[in-house]
C-alpha cells in the first residue's frame, strides 16, 4: 500500500508559506508609509551597494558554484568522429589476439542512419552484419549493440544510410574484459583513439539527455561548419555552449559548463538587482538564496539547453531597466543614458539567444512607457522643458532596443551564413537570416505534438506538473536515478502569494518596486496563456525569477517593521528552501534513491511528480 510520508513536509511547506505571507501583511498593517523623494518614480530609488556587500556575494556565489558544478557530467568523451559518407565506405578495427566477444559499444555521433558491424578472423568471410539505429534522440552518448558471442580478430564498421558520424567503437570479451585494440586500418584509427572514455557506467553523467541531443548536436556542427540541424530558435545561445566545448573539450562538462557558468552568474546580479531596490544586505542575501536553493534554476543551468541564456540576460537587462526606471524624474539625460543602453544591448544579447526574451522587452516597454508618462507630469508641475530630454531618449531607445539588437541578432547568424558558403553580411546572409526567422514563427504556431510531461501555464504557477528529465532504474529496480525541472514549493508557493502581495501594495500604496516586480512577472507569464502548442514547466523560469524578487519585497517590509525578529524570520524561510533542496536533491541530480523515498516524500502531486 503506498505510504503518503510527502504530506508531512507539503503541509509544513504550505504553512510556512502561508505564514511567512500573513507575517509580512501584518507587519505592515497601519505602519507609515516611507517617505517619497520629492522626484522619484513613485518612490523607489537605487540603494548602491557597498563593501558589506562583498562577503555575502562571495560567499553565496562560491558555494553555489561548487554545489552546481559537482557531478555536472563526465569530462571524457570521444573526441574525434568519422564521417560514413558513403556505402561502399568501411572502418576496421584490428586485435592482438582472436578474442571471443559478446559486447559491442558505440559512441553515437551527429546525423540519423545505421551502422552495419560485422565481424572476421581473418578480414575475410565477414559474419551476418548486426544493425545498429542512430536516430535524432540517440545522439552523443555511449549506446550497447546487441551481439551473440562471437571469436572474432577484425571488426568492421558501415552504414546503409549515409551521412553519419561515428565516435568510437570499444568492444569486450566473454569475461567481461575490454579488448586493447592492437592496431586499426585506414578509417578505423579514428574509432579506436579514445578507448579510455568508455565509461564504468553509461548515463546522463556521460550521455547527452533530453533537448541536448539537438543543442549540443547543433553547437558542434558550428564548431567543425556545417549547416546547423536545431534552427528553431536563434543560434547565439547554441555558439554560447560551442565555447564552453571549445574551451573544455567535447564531453558532457564541456558542453554543460558554459550554462552552469551562467546559472552561477545569475547570482551576484540578483543580489545586486535586490540590494539596488531595497537596500538592505540582509534582504538581499536572503532573496538571492532564495533562488539559489529553487530546483528550477539548479537543474535548468546544468543542462546544455538554451534556455539558461534568455534567462541570464533577462535578469541582467531588468536590472539595468530598474536602474534606469528608478533614476530622479529631473536627472538629465547623459544621466540616464547609461543604464537605458546597457539594458538594449542586454536585451538585443538575450533576443539573439531565445526569443522568450522578446516577452521580456514588451515590459520593459511598459516600465520605459510609463517613466516617460511620470517625467512629463513632473516637469509640467515643475515648468521644466524636456523636448530635448524626450528627443535624445527617443532616439537612443530605437538605437539601443531596435537597431543595435538587430544587428547583433543577424551577427549571430553568422555561422549559418558561413556554412552555406555565403560571406557575413552579404545579401545570402540577410535572406538565411529572413528565412529563418518565417521557418522560427511558423514552427512554433503551429506545432502539433504531445508530451506525457507538458503542462498548461496555470499548472506552472502552484508547481503541479514537473517534467521528467531522465529515469533509470537500476538493480532490477531496487533503486531509481530520475531527476527533472521543477520549482521548490516554497518558493513558489510563497512566491504566488508575493506577486498577489505585489499587486496590492502597487494599488494601495503604489509602490514604484511593487510596479516593476508585477510588470516584470506578468511579461513573462502572460503570453504563454495565450499560447496554444505544448510547453512545459520550464517556460516558467523567467517568471520564477521574479519570484525571488516579489519575496524579496516582503522580506523587506518585515525587516522594516519588525526589525530584529522580522531577519531572523527572513533567516528561518530561507533555511526552510535549503531543507526541501536537500530533500528533493535526489530529484534534481539523479543521485539513486530507492522506490520507497520517492514514493513517500517526493511525490507531492499523486500521479503528476514523476520521482
Amino acid at each position: 500500500m503506498r505510504n503518503y510520508l510527502w504530506l508531512i513536509p507539503a503541509v509544513l511547506t504550505l504553512i510556512v508559506a502561508i505564514w511567512f505571507t500573513a507575517y509580512r501583511a501584518t507587519s505592515v498593517l497601519g505602519s507609515p508609509k516611507p517617505e517619497r523623494r520629492r522626484n522619484s518614480m513613485l518612490g523607489c530609488s537605487v540603494h548602491p551597494m557597498v563593501k558589506s556587500d562583498a562577503l555575502p556575494v562571495i560567499v553565496i556565489t562560491v558555494i553555489y558554484a561548487v554545489t552546481a558544478f559537482i557531478g555536472l557530467g563526465s569530462g571524457k568523451a570521444p573526441e574525434s568522429f568519422l564521417l560514413f559518407s558513403s556505402t561502399e565506405q568501411e572502418a576496421i578495427v584490428e586485435f592482438k589476439d582472436e578474442e571471443l566477444i559478446d559486447e559491442v559499444w558505440l559512441f553515437t555521433g551527429i546525423k540519423t542512419g545505421n551502422y552495419l558491424v560485422d565481424t572476421s578472423l581473418h578480414r575475410q568471410g565477414w559474419s551476418e552484419p548486426v544493425t545498429f539505429e542512430q536516430t535524432n534522440a540517440g545522439q552523443f552518448g555511449w549506446y550497447k549493440l546487441e551481439i551473440s558471442p562471437r571469436t572474432a580478430r577484425y571488426v568492421r564498421v558501415r552504414s546503409e544510410r549515409p551521412p553519419i558520424y561515428l565516435g568510437e567503437i570499444v568492444c569486450f570479451n566473454v569475461n567481461g574484459e575490454r579488448v586493447d585494440v592492437y592496431a586499426n586500418t585506414g578509417s578505423g584509427a579514428l574509432l579506436a583513439d579514445d578507448q579510455d572514455s568508455f565509461p564504468e557506467h553509461a548515463n546522463y553523467l556521460t550521455n547527452a539527455y533530453f533537448d541536448e541531443i539537438y543543442h549540443v548536436r547543433t553547437a558542434y556542427e558550428h564548431i567543425i561548419g556545417i549547416q546547423p540541424y536545431e534552427v528553431s530558435h536563434p543560434p547565439l545561445g547554441k555558439l554560447i555552449i560551442a565555447a564552453g566545448i571549445k574551451i573544455f573539450g567535447f564531453d558532457p562538462f564541456g558542453w554543460r559548463f558554459m550554462g552552469t557558468f551562467f546559472g552561477v552568474l545569475m547570482l551576484p546580479l540578483l543580489y545586486i538587482l535586490i540590494k539596488n531596490m531595497f537596500g538592505k544586505t540582509v534582504v538581499a542575501a536572503c532573496g538571492t538564496l532564495v533562488f539559489a536553493f529553487d530546483f528550477m534554476h539548479f537543474v535548468q543551468t546544468r543542462i546544455a539547453t538554451i534556455d539558461t541564456y534568455g534567462v541570464f540576460f533577462i535578469l541582467l537587462m531588468f536590472l539595468f531597466m530598474y536602474r534606469y526606471f528608478a533614476l530622479p524624474l529631473d536627472a538629465p539625460l547623459k544621466k540616464t543614458l547609461p543604464p537605458l543602453v546597457a539594458c538594449g544591448i542586454s536585451f538585443g544579447l538575450g533576443a539573439a539567444s531565445k526569443w522568450i526574451v522578446l516577452y521580456g522587452g514588451a515590459g520593459l516597454a511598459v516600465l520605459w512607457l510609463i517613466r516617460q508618462i511620470a517625467v512629463v507630469v513632473y516637469s509640467r508641475r515643475e515648468k521644466r522643458r524636456i523636448a530635448g530630454y524626450l528627443v535624445g531618449t527617443v532616439a537612443a531607445s530605437i538605437l539601443f532596443f531596435v537597431l543595435v539588437p538587430a544587428l547583433i541578432y543577424v551577427t549571430a547568424y553568422v555561422p549559418y551564413a558561413h556554412a552555406a558558403g555565403a560571406k557575413a553580411f552579404s545579401a545570402e546572409h540577410f535572406q538565411i537570416v529572413l528565412e529563418n526567422q518565417k521557418f522560427m514563427f511558423s514552427y512554433h504556431s503551429k506545432l502539433v505534438a504531445t508530451h506525457p510531461y507538458s503542462s498548461p501555464w496555470y499548472s506552472w504557477i502552484v508547481d503541479g506538473r514537473p517534467i521528467l528529465y531522465y529515469l533509470e532504474y537500476i538493480d532490477l529496480g531496487k533503486t531509481r536515478s530520475a531527476f527533472g525541472a521543477f520549482g521548490n514549493p516554497l518558493v513558489w508557493w510563497t512566491g504566488l502569494m508575493a506577486v498577489i502581495s505585489a499587486v496590492v501594495s502597487l494599488i494601495s500604496r503604489k509602490k514604484g518596486e511593487a510596479l516593476f516586480i508585477v510588470v516584470a512577472y506578468l511579461a513573462q507569464l502572460v503570453p504563454w496563456m495565450f499560447v496554444t502548442r505544448i510547453c512545459f514547466i520550464y517556460h516558467y523560469f523567467p517568471s520564477a525569477l521574479f519570484l525571488a524578487v516579489a519575496i524579496s519585497m516582503m522580506m523587506n517590509d518585515v525587516v522594516e517593521t519588525r526589525h530584529i525578529r522580522g531577519k531572523w524570520s527572513c533567516i528561518v524561510f530561507v533555511a526552510c528552501c535549503l531543507i526541501l533542496f536537500v530533500l528533493f536533491y535526489p530529484a534534481l541530480t539523479g543521485v539513486p534513491i530507492t522506490p520507497a523515498y520517492g514514493d513517500n516524500w517526493l511525490s507531492w502531486f499523486a500521479g503528476s511528480y514523476p520521482f
